[in-house]
């Protein structure tokens, strides 16, 4: 399966529908951008329609869907929840989500090259101890995905003078933007920092196991992907054996984690709620308005998703 084109004048035609959550300002775009009304979903009677939204209701889910526009930058949980309809174009919302989690994993890679957590940790226990510092410069990051979010992570630190390699399953001679160079999967590169960037499909699900972790030498390891792609088991040993450095986990499996999840005992991590890069109202609108000129020109949309292979 591929990406199905869009016939413009099914898209003139098509009704307009959005998930009740979305924000007031966000409709009213959409409605001024679409040139119709936004409608109600529970009054569709057949197609063609668009709709907008973090999740696809069930009962949308027939032939009369024409394009499904949703406000997340991963789709694997729509795609998860049932066939994905013939014909039906998925676009998805990215807008500066990659700025956003570049800038996330930058902090933390300074972090950890300035001792943060440690004089953190010193001052709860207000003791005075001089910690060395290292530079970021002229070390090696490995980050899995060269995607959008991938090549945007690679961009921030090759400018701060950090190397980058790209890990894609056919090595390129050219890189892909912000990386220095690629590598295959398992191919043994030294890094001091390992970030996942990667989406959720049925390659990528515990895509980080034990394996992987005993080969990271000691680096920190950094996930802005899919929480599904880390093994939890394997990071905690790994991280007891100490062939992986310390962990931030911006994305877990299973979300919101509770209280009593192993994820808060697991030692020199960190968990931030998946928060590395929330998706703002105003990208949202560019990115349907993005969306939207490329079909009336005929064009498939940059934003839009293979089902076939998830991203």
């Amino acid at each position: 399966m591929t990406v199905p084109p869009v016939s413009t004048e099914h898209l003139a035609r098509a009704r307009l529908l959005a998930a009740p959550g979305l924000a007031a300002p966000v409709v009213r775009s959409l409605e001024r951008i679409a040139g119709r009304p936004v409608e109600p979903e529970d009054t569709v009677q057949g197609g063609p329609y668009v709709y907008v939204g973090a999740a696809l209701p069930e009962a949308l889910r027939g032939d009369g869907l024409l394009w499904f526009h949703s406000v997340n930058a991963g789709t694997d949980a729509v795609l998860d929840a049932g066939p994905w309809p013939s014909g039906a174009l998925l676009t998805r919302t990215v807008g500066r989500m990659g700025e956003r989690i570049a800038q996330y994993v930058l902090a933390w890679v300074l972090a950890d090259c300035q001792s943060v957590p440690e004089f953190a940790a010193q001052h709860e226990r207000a003791e005075w101890r001089r910690i060395p510092s290292e530079l970021a410069s002229g070390q090696t990051a490995l980050i899995h995905g060269t995607g959008r979010i991938g090549s945007a992570v690679a961009g921030l630190l090759r400018a701060c003078g950090i190397r980058t390699v790209g890990v894609a399953r056919t090595p390129r001679a050219i890189p892909p933007p912000g990386f220095d160079a690629t590598a295959g999967p398992d191919e043994p590169v030294a890094a001091r920092w390992v970030i996942a960037a990667l989406p959720l499909t049925g390659a990528t699900t515990g895509y980080f196991g034990a394996d992987r972790f005993a080969a990271m030498g000691g680096a920190s390891f950094i996930n802005v992907g899919r929480g599904a792609t880390v093994d939890l088991e394997a990071l905690e040993a790994a991280l007891h054996a100490g062939t992986v450095g310390r962990a931030v986990l911006d994305v877990l499996a299973d979300e919101p984690a509770a209280p009593g999840d192993r994820c808060w005992r697991l030692p020199r991590t960190v968990v931030t709620s998946h928060s590395a890069g929330i998706t703002a109202d105003d990208d949202i609108v560019t990115d349907f308005t993005a969306c939207l000129r490329a079909l009336m020109a005929g064009r498939v949309p940059a934003l839009a998703v293979n089902p076939a292979r998830g991203y």
